[in-house]
């Protein structure tokens, strides 16, 4: 049972979300040889503010 996290900056659309958990499916079933049914993703969304590179805040950036 796989189960797949997907950390990413919001802004994505809801449609966006469905084509990455279908696609990511897809190559998780061919890949792992499992039904997709067995397959779990969570997508977290990220404020702007809670990502750091390079000692900035991406806000900041």
């Amino acid at each position: 049972m796989p189960i797949i996290q997907i950390d990413m900056l919001e802004g994505r659309t809801v449609e966006q979300k469905r084509n990455l958990v279908q696609k990511v499916t897809e190559v998780v079933c061919e890949t792992a040889n499992c039904p997709a049914e067995a397959v779990t993703i969570v997508i977290r969304d990220m404020p702007f503010e809670n990502l750091g590179k390079a000692g900035k805040l991406r806000i900041d950036a």
